[in-house]
């Protein structure tokens, strides 16, 4: 049974499914632990099926490997110690400091 665009868009209304296109989108970004994906000259749909928030994204994809962190677990357990703050706020001042303890320990000492 082919289906033509008008029916197609009236059987989605029934589902409650609504199809809408994102205009302007200049590059869509996809970060993983180990890489990132640059998706440019995308072009980007949103489906809305039932408050289900669905992104279909199409354009040229750029696989880009993430750098490893320059800090170690050792060092953001030297920050927390030497400041008194939680892990994650240790690791933050570490990456602002591109993993200069000491730099990240002023940072937050000050």
């Amino acid at each position: 049974m082919k289906m033509d665009n008008r029916n197609a868009r009236r059987m989605m209304d029934r589902m409650g499914i609504n199809m809408k296109e994102i205009p302007n989108v200049q590059e869509v970004v996809i970060k993983t632990t180990d890489k990132e994906m640059h998706i440019t000259n995308a072009s980007v749909s949103e489906v809305n099926a039932q408050g289900n928030r669905i992104f279909q994204v199409v354009g040229e994809v750029e696989e880009v490997e993430v750098e490893k962190k320059a800090f170690s677990e050792e060092d953001i357990l030297l920050v927390q110690q030497q400041t008194g703050v939680s892990k994650e706020k240790a690791a933050a001042a570490l990456e602002q400091s591109d993993g200069e303890v000491a730099r990240a320990i002023l940072k937050l000492s000050s």
